[in-house]
């Protein structure tokens, strides 16, 4: 993103915020899951009955370890990326690139900005945040939000910090998102414990059912399994989802910088 357009953002972010947190206060949400510093690297995997389960790309999350501030509110930056390799650029080049400026204390987004195109289909938006007034801004609306609503990626970064320990099959934890100038609730659902194997290692690990948005590229709402690690840190080492043609697989390549150790590979 341009740096001077990104500069203008975070000032029109910070204004609109410390206009109405002068007597307010957000809530305190206790992250002991992660830090700047983290990066996380996955390979996607494609598979149908034309092609059997090759590289299709690589996807990145990463919480820069220069420190933000926005309002006098201490905030992560967070950049994910995901793009397509080799075979797959030929007929369907995705170049996606999202940022979100996470609010330290309140683990809610500031700032998201969204820059897509994915096979020719361009998106841009930014959207700013004001948990004060419940109120989010973007290129085209201004939407009345859930309290503490979060963005595609805040979201996943929020989710990590529910504490899963007593959790039994079938019990569910919601996520309310905000996406394209609307508000969504999802939820995943605890499918139980598995040890699951990948090109890095061996893991304990959690099972989950993620819940998606029904569509163009999906057929029902549950179609995905992630499994995490069944440590502190909760990152995601596999996704396996069916698509309407196929399915698709993440598998976690490479981690940097986790808050803690990850006493939950086996080898």
């Amino acid at each position: 993103m341009n740096t001077i357009r990104k500069s203008l953002l975070l000032l029109v972010v910070a204004f609109s915020i410390s206009t109405t947190s002068i007597a307010n206060d957000l809530r305190t949400v206790d992250n002991t899951s992660f830090q700047t510093g983290e990066k996380i690297v996955y390979r996607a995997f494609y598979d149908s009955w034309l092609l059997s389960n090759i590289t299709a790309g690589e996807a990145s999350l990463e919480i820069m370890e220069e420190p933000v501030e926005i309002a006098g509110r201490n905030a992560m930056h967070v950049v994910g990326i995901g793009k397509t390799r080799g075979l797959f650029n030929l007929f369907f080049k995705v170049v996606n690139r999202y940022e979100t400026f996470i609010d330290d204390q309140a683990i809610a987004p500031l700032v998201f900005i969204r820059r897509i195109n994915e096979g020719g289909y361009v998106k841009n938006q930014d959207v700013v945040f004001n948990h004060f007034t419940n109120e989010a801004v973007s290129n085209t609306a201004t939407v009345d939000i859930a309290p503490y609503v979060q963005d595609i990626i805040s979201a996943f970064y929020y989710a990590r910090t529910y504490d899963f320990t007593d959790a039994k099959i079938g019990d569910e934890f919601d996520v309310t998102f905000f996406l394209d100038d609307s508000v969504y609730v999802s939820k995943i659902i605890y499918d139980g414990k598995e040890v699951v194997t990948t090109g890095l290692g061996t893991f304990n690990t959690l099972r989950f059912k993620p819940m998606v948005l029904t569509g163009t590229v999906f057929k029902q709402p549950y179609p995905m399994t992630l499994w995490i690690t069944d440590d502190k840190n909760k990152i995601p080492v596999m996704l396996d989802s069916g698509i309407l043609v196929g399915s698709v697989k993440l598998e976690l390549m490479d981690y940097k910088g986790l808050k803690n150790p990850v006493t939950s590979r086996i080898r």
